[in-house]
């Protein structure tokens, strides 16, 4: 299962790869994994307030729909157009063409409660061993 290195993490499975006062968020390999081929993403209004932990948009797949969190709180800048058209980009490209939005951060203090890639793989390891692999009871 890769992990980028230099990403954070939020326990929900989503990711936030900063670049000075700018996250790009997605959801990781284990979500888009567990979600299955996803077929609808609602892409979030650009310039809309998102707080750390809420309800940034939701996305379906071919078992379930799901709610997509911030990892962090700020102003939406840009979202990922090419996923109204090919959904499945987040299948196969969860980390790089699979991003879904662009945030410019309101609180860069929020990142510490984060994952860093070490801690949210000792996350997925212990949701192994509990044979809790179901990222939707979070």
């Amino acid at each position: 299962m890769e992990i980028i290195e230099h990403y954070l993490y939020t326990k929900e499975h989503e990711w936030l790869d900063l670049d000075g006062e700018i996250g790009t968020v997605g959801i990781t390999e284990y979500a888009q994994s567990a979600l299955g081929d996803i077929t609808f993403v609602e892409l979030p209004e650009i310039e809309k307030e998102v707080e750390q932990f809420e309800l940034l948009t939701s996305l379906e797949s071919v078992k379930a729909a799901n709610d997509i969190f911030s990892p962090i709180s700020g102003k939406i800048t840009e979202v990922n157009d090419e996923l109204t058209a090919d959904p499945g980009i987040i299948n196969r490209d969860c980390y790089e063409k699979g991003w879904i939005a662009k945030i410019k951060i309101s609180d860069d203090e929020e990142t510490s409660n984060l994952l860093t890639a070490d801690e949210y793989s000792n996350y997925l390891e212990s949701l192994d061993r509990n044979g809790d692999g179901d990222s939707s009871d979070e």
